[in-house]
């Protein structure tokens, strides 16, 4: 999925569109999300979904998956803030903010009220802030947004150990894969016991190899004379386009009008 995200960024219709002007829509997005109501964070999650599938041509399929993925991860956390517990004793404190619930023993389960409302509220948020963040994922190279890094002041350092970083995903990713079907190949997951001496294994096997990795590249830049910082290089002409930036203001203005209206 690592490489099919970073395919995507090079081939998406958005691409000739500056980098800069779609970072400033989605940090602003973020912001608005930040401290916006549900209502308008799923408006800012759609809105991000229609210039993902529609404006840069990604298919809508890739986009699900990967919502799908993390929404996975969200829904798992939810649970230890809607559900609550007190003991018997204290069941009049609870009256109100009580759904539904059950005793076990000297304790009363509960699904909290409060609990639903902040689950709702966190999941909103969540969403339309991982929408903003796909936005940039899928419609910007990664070294173009270490450029911009660059260009507004941030220490080269930071930026190269950030490529580094990013760089290793892809090797972590194709080594574990490659163990992984070659254990599966050979029954390595049959039973609880194999799947664990298995597990063990792959984990030892990735750490060496990563770490033989690091070393070919490090003396790969020796060889090549790096002097301490990457430099980046790009064929792609960008423009600032009018339109959508039209659109982008538009847009967040609506969204900040709506906002203020929830507080009125």
């Amino acid at each position: 999925m690592t490489l099919q995200i970073d395919t995507i960024a090079y081939t998406n219709r958005l691409r000739w569109v500056a980098p800069e002007q779609k970072l400033i829509l989605a940090i602003a997005l973020l912001i608005i999300a930040a401290f916006a109501h549900p209502p308008v964070q799923i408006l800012i999650a759609v809105w991000m979904s229609i210039w993902v599938v529609v404006y840069a041509g990604i298919s809508i399929q890739i986009y699900l998956k990967l919502v799908y993925i993390a929404s996975l991860f969200l829904l798992t956390s939810l649970p230890a803030l809607i559900i609550n517990g007190v003991e018997i004793t204290n069941l009049n404190l609870i009256v109100n903010d009580s759904f539904t619930g059950f005793t076990i023993g000297s304790y009363y389960l509960y699904i909290s009220k409060h609990g639903i409302e902040q689950g709702l509220t966190i999941f909103t948020r969540s969403i339309s802030s991982l929408s903003c963040l796909y936005f940039l994922m899928l419609t910007i190279p990664f070294t173009e947004i270490l450029q911009i890094l660059r260009r507004i002041g941030f220490p080269v350092l930071l930026t190269d150990l950030l490529l580094l970083m990013y760089r290793f995903i892809f090797v972590l990713l194709n080594t574990a894969s490659d163990l992984w079907t070659a254990q599966q190949s050979r029954n390595g997951y049959r039973t609880f016991k194999i799947s664990m001496k298995s597990l063990s294994l792959l984990i030892g096997q990735l750490f060496k190899r990563t770490l033989i990795n690091y070393r070919q590249i490090s003396l790969t830049l020796a060889s090549r004379g790096f002097k301490g910082e990457f430099n980046f290089w790009h064929s792609q002409r960008h423009h600032l386009s009018r339109r959508y930036a039209i659109e982008a203001i538009i847009g967040c203005a609506i969204l900040i009008t709506l906002e203020s209206r929830h507080h009125l």
